[in-house]
């Protein structure tokens, strides 16, 4: 006898605790929501390890997307208003391509983008996943994955979705300010809003909304150094990416580590882009991994007879994270050989292990980059003009400046001096 079909209310509200009540604008976006591709990213966290320093940072990607969208549906609301065609069925692809535009993070979003696979970014998986949807949904998502990609016509669209000034950006500014109480990247993303335009098909901001936009700039800076690229998540987060590669080194030379299958499967073959490319499996495979693999799997760790990957692991769990110093210049042959040889001696293990004990790395950043895809500012009298030229609070110079900082991790209980740093 067949079930009796069930009627699904597919008209949801979300309260979320930066914009309020979030709505699903369409049947179609509730089934994308429902999808497990999508219910996936209630596992992985927004900010990598920054909890570990902002202890309320534990939101996720599932958090960001739904806000993004109610961002998306408040842009398209604000350019009919001022007059620009957009159909119901385009508001709908651009909420889809949003609403997807993180699919293809992996297990501590940014922060393990490239241990787990070889040459293949997030964006790229979220096309293929996007792909994927798109065929099981009978085409669904094919006006979504062409603003998505920038190939349809009206490119102001995609500009919602992938700019300098983008729905991502306004939301995840606001809600990475709001979970680390870090008041300084606040945005006031309802005057921004306010604020676009579009002008021979770019999205442009009207010019009295230069100053909103100055302090976007500025509060993304501020979280740059502050949350994204505070020095103990960048000793934290560099920490696991060892963690990893030393757990596939082992793997992969035949000492067994425990691990979820999914997360076996990469340690063992760490896949590369044509092996996304030519079989599936691998994509059935990620779409498996999360947070939760990871973390599992460290805790695990912690008990291995490896001494390199219980140490690290260990390290990790209790929050024992490495020392970090900024440095004008990376280390040289010779500073670098100098402190090898001291970690030898200080950890009593050969000189192999020894690199998985000071750790290297660089961060950067760049408030706007003139160079991209610009902001541009829609006057009075109908001329545009790039930000760049036009900033009031910020000039050029500083707008443009790349920051860059090397740095090296190393054991805390062994002060800078007993490595000739």
């Amino acid at each position: 006898m067949k079930a009796p079909s069930v009627e699904t209310n597919k008209f949801k509200l979300f309260n979320d605790p930066i914009y309020g009540f979030i709505s699903l604008p369409s049947p179609q976006i509730f089934d994308v929501l429902e999808h497990p591709a999508f219910q996936r990213l209630r596992r992985i966290t927004q900010l990598g390890l920054s909890y570990l320093v902002y202890p309320g940072a534990y939101h996720t990607r599932f958090h960001h997307a739904l806000g993004a969208m109610h961002l998306m549906q408040r842009a398209v609301e604000v350019l009919r208003s001022k007059g620009h065609a957009i159909s119901s069925e385009e508001e709908e692809a651009v909420c889809l391509a949003i609403l997807l535009h993180d699919v293809g993070h992996g297990p501590f979003s940014h922060a393990l983008e490239h241990a787990l696979v070889r040459g293949v970014s997030h964006e790229s998986l979220s096309i293929k996943i996007m792909e994927r949807l798109d065929a099981e949904m009978n085409g669904a998502l094919t006006l979504a994955r062409s603003i998505f990609e920038n190939s349809y016509p009206k490119r102001f669209l995609h500009q919602l979705i992938s700019s300098q000034l983008d729905m991502d950006r306004l939301d995840y500014l606001r809600r990475d300010a709001f979970y680390t109480g870090v008041t300084e990247g606040a945005v006031n993303s309802e005057r921004l809003l306010a604020m676009l335009n579009v002008h021979n098909d770019e999205l442009v901001i009207d010019a009295k909304g230069i100053s909103s936009v100055e302090k976007f700039l500025v509060a993304r800076s501020m979280m740059y150094w502050q949350v994204y690229l505070h020095k103990a998540v960048l000793s934290a987060e560099t920490m696991l990416v060892r963690i990893l590669e030393r757990a596939v080194q082992l793997t992969q030379s035949g000492t067994p580590v425990f691990a979820s299958s999914a997360l076996g499967a990469f340690l063992q073959h760490k896949p590369s882009a044509h092996d996304f490319e030519t079989d599936p499996k691998w994509l059935d495979l990620f779409l498996r991994l999360d947070d939760a693999d990871l973390l599992g799997a460290i805790k695990e760790w912690t008990q291995h007879a490896d001494p390199v990957l219980s140490e690290l692991s260990q390290r990790l769990v209790d929050r024992r994270l490495f020392r970090i110093r900024f440095l004008n210049e990376p280390l040289t042959e010779a500073q670098r050989e100098r402190a090898l040889d001291a970690l030898v001696a200080l950890q009593n293990c050969s000189r192999e292990d020894a690199h998985y004990f000071l750790l290297e790395g660089v961060s950067s950043n760049t408030p706007y980059k003139s160079d991209a895809d610009q902001i541009h500012l829609l006057q009075k009298d109908g001329s545009v003009v790039c930000l760049s030229q036009a900033a009031e609070i910020l000039n050029a110079e500083v707008l443009n400046r790349r920051i860059t900082r090397h740095f090296v991790c190393w054991p805390k209980e062994y002060s800078a001096e007993s490595l000739y740093l």
